[in-house]
């Protein structure tokens, strides 16, 4: 298997490289000390038409695949815009991943072209406070009413309901104790964000500042049927289709903000002078970084090649489990040592680590926790018994 970007793919990482330079860390540092969303950043990557990289292009996209999107998604956080720029646009590029392989040619018309142009903004409903990594066991109801659904429940850790216009909700439609099979009895909804019916309550947190995280409260929400993708109760299968390549991108933004703290490291390490010497002079400083730096290569190879098996339609279950979870760890460790290596002042907001620290803790949590891969790997790759 060959590891070797071609022209393209090396044009795309250059020319996002490029889009990237024009927001400079005080731009994020700024961001992320008021809570303001990254607006002129995802004008620039809207206006030059990267939202669509790994849509098909008969709805507007360039029709490019998981690979490509990951090179961009890399190359905008190893800028330094980190969590802050990925999670802005993450959703538009890969999220309605399940509209395009189970939507109607008619609703792929109608949903996809708004938010591959930036005009429309959707969010995710899929986590709620009860159930939390047990999707199986998610409380919100859709209910048949009429030509259409009626949605009540609750839904937490949502990004982007703050300014979001669109929703891809994944409800109850056959009550839990009704169904044939676990997996059963849950529907995909792609459907307008009616304000009228919903509250929306932000989360404070540790990081990522600049794009909200959210409790929302459905009252009633009424949702067209021709809104919902595939067939009913099927969702859960639908939902899954889209893991793989969610967990590749999230492993490419964080070996690129590892990158981009282990970069940081390196140039304070040449130049902070103590004891009449630079200290990236001595081994204690030098051994560490080197570290980091293999365990992202590392962490990159399982990722593109997580990537590259996506693409040409193989089995990757294993390998985009595997590479989230190394990435996340290489990037963490990268943003922990690149804090180390500057001292007190890694602690100083001036020198944009200590973001990067707080937002590599996204990764390591979510969509899936660290301990979950380990259950899969277990089941899936070692014919272990299942755990829970």
């Amino acid at each position: 298997m060959s590891f070797f970007l071609s022209d393209d793919q090396l044009a795309i990482r250059d020319a996002m490289t490029k889009l990237c330079a024009d927001f400079d860390a005080d731009y994020w540092l700024t961001c992320d000390n008021e809570g303001r969303f990254p607006q002129e950043f995802v004008d620039a990557i809207s206006a030059g038409g990267w939202l669509g990289v790994a849509m098909p292009e008969e709805y507007g996209g360039s029709g490019l695949g998981i690979t490509e999107a990951s090179l961009m998604m890399q190359a905008v956080t190893e800028s330094g815009a980190g969590f802050s720029g990925a999670s802005a646009i993450h959703l538009n590029v890969f999220g309605l991943n399940p509209v395009v392989v189970f939507g109607t040619d008619e609703q792929k018309r109608r949903m996809l072209p708004p938010m591959l142009r930036g005009e429309k903004t959707a969010c995710f409903g899929v986590t709620e406070p009860n159930a939390g990594l047990d999707t199986l066991s998610l409380e919100t109801r859709a209910e048949r009413s009429g030509d259409g659904y009626i949605v009540n429940g609750q839904k937490h850790w949502t990004s982007m309901a703050q300014r979001a216009d669109k929703i891809l909700l994944l409800a109850r439609t056959t009550p839990k104790e009704a169904v044939e099979k676990r997996t059963h009895g849950l529907s995909l909804f792609f459907t307008d964000f009616n304000r009228d019916y919903l509250e929306v309550r932000e989360i404070p947190k540790m990081g990522r500042k600049a794009v909200d995280s959210n409790a929302v409260f459905f009252d009633n929400l009424p949702i067209p049927v021709e809104d919902l993708i595939g067939e009913e109760g099927k969702g859960f299968h639908y939902i899954l289709h889209g893991l793989n390549p969610e967990r590749i991108l999230l492993a490419a933004e964080s070996i690129g903000l590892g990158r981009a703290a282990l970069s940081r490291a390196c140039d304070y390490a040449k130049e902070r002078t103590v004891f009449g010497r630079a200290i990236g002079q001595n081994q204690g400083i030098q051994h560490p970084l080197a570290k980091c730096w293999i365990d992202l290569e590392a962490a990159e190879l399982l990722a593109y090649n997580a990537a590259m098996l996506y693409d040409a339609d193989r089995e990757c279950g294993a390998q985009a489990n595997a590479a989230k979870y190394l990435a996340a760890e290489a990037g963490f460790h990268a943003c922990e040592q690149a804090m180390l290596t500057h001292g007190g002042m890694g602690y100083a907001k001036e020198y944009h680590v200590e973001r990067y620290m707080r937002e590599m803790m996204i990764p390591r949590i979510a969509p899936v926790s660290r301990e979950m891969i380990f259950n899969y790997i277990a089941e899936r790759e070692l014919g272990l018994p299942r755990s829970y």
